[in-house]
């Protein structure tokens, strides 16, 4: 058996809660507003894979930022990827710890699914000419170079 590409991993010289994402994906950018909007303390910074920062990250990880087939979150030194990113976030937000408990689904099943989205994305949910720039509201969320 290969080794999974997608495992969680240390990387280093990332700040913590610093969060990839595909920054002309309409649902990627719409991810980035749902979990501001519920991150009060701003724990989660957001890094388009188009950006410096976010091309840097997607380097380290082996994603392709011309055509990301993830997103990816640093947690205490680790990224995850796909499914687990989406979980490290979702469970760590005010009201969303009950999120956790879908670590139990097995990984290979989250990991086709979130797949099958990501695959299609552009085409359901649309994609957009350049990244999102964030309002005034969103900046604290917007992750930088340390």
């Amino acid at each position: 058996m290969r080794p999974d590409r997608w495992a969680p991993r240390p990387v280093q010289g990332i700040p913590d809660g610093t969060v990839l994402y595909d920054g002309v994906c309409v649902i990627c950018s719409a991810a980035f507003r749902f979990v501001a909007a519920r991150d009060p303390a701003a724990r989660f910074r957001f890094t388009a894979v188009q950006d410096p920062l976010g091309q840097r990250l997607a380097g380290l990880l082996g994603i392709d930022p011309v055509v990301p087939e993830s997103n990816a979150v640093v947690i205490d030194g680790i990224a995850y990827m796909k499914s687990d990113a989406a979980i490290q976030v979702l469970s760590r937000l005010p009201r969303h710890g009950w999120a956790r408990h879908l670590r139990h689904v097995p990984k290979r099943l989250r990991d086709w699914i979130y797949d099958r989205i990501a695959r299609n994305r552009y085409r359901l949910f649309g994609r957009t000419e350049t990244c999102m720039v964030p309002g005034p509201e969103l900046r604290r969320h917007v992750a930088r170079e340390e």
